[in-house]
């Protein structure tokens, strides 16, 4: 297995590319861990999309996490709920995935309550960019999927303190669901900056 570098821009560029040759609606998953920053490259994949003349709304799973009073049900730092119960699978499917308009953001993690946002209509041939963590594995309908994999090493290195009890949770996705190897296009994100590129 090759791996090529690339700059981040040379990295959204060539994502985009490929999103822009599938025709009609595209669900476009980036999935990787915070370091490798996936929400900043969904980003730049949607603003280049835009300038082929696509219609992209870049949308980040974090924006879509459960209520505290479900997601911390057994602690802030459950592992098997992290892995499993903090993203709201159902409302991704119901206001991001589906046929329709997109809803960009449901809750305030933060603040722990709905956001207002309002429904943005993309067309026949509109672009969703949902990018985050842990996407694999759930059954999130996608056109195209690519995973940022970063090496346990890698990880551990760039990972804040605050959230150091989360690398198990990064192995066990690894481990248990492969999202390198379900992934349509793979990067490899050890140093975010300066990723590489399969094939």
């Amino acid at each position: 297995m090759s791996f090529r570098p690339v700059t981040r821009e040379a990295l959204a560029h060539e994502l985009a590319a490929r999103v822009d040759k599938l025709s009609g609606r595209v669900r476009f998953l980036l999935d990787g861990p915070p370091p490798a920053d996936p929400d900043g490259l969904a980003a730049a994949v949607a603003e280049e999309l835009r300038l082929r003349g696509r219609s992209a709304l870049a949308v980040r799973a974090a924006d879509f996490l459960r209520p505290a009073s479900l997601r911390l049900e057994y602690g802030h730092h459950d592992e098997d709920m992290f892995l499993d119960g903090w993203l709201d699978v159902g409302a991704l499917h119901r206001e991001v995935l589906a046929d329709g308009p997109v809803l960009p953001r449901l809750w305030d993690a933060e603040r722990d309550r709905a956001f207002r946002d309002e429904y943005v209509e993309l067309g026949e041939q509109g672009v969703v960019v949902l990018s985050g963590a842990l996407l694999l594995g759930r059954g999130l309908p996608a056109e195209l999927v690519a995973h940022l994999h970063m090496s346990r090493a890698a990880l551990g290195r760039h990972t804040p303190e605050d959230d150091r009890w989360t690398l198990p949770v990064f192995e066990r996705y690894e481990r248990e669901r492969d999202p390198s190897g379900e992934a349509d296009v793979l990067v490899m994100a050890d140093h975010p900056d300066r990723p590489a590129m399969r094939g």
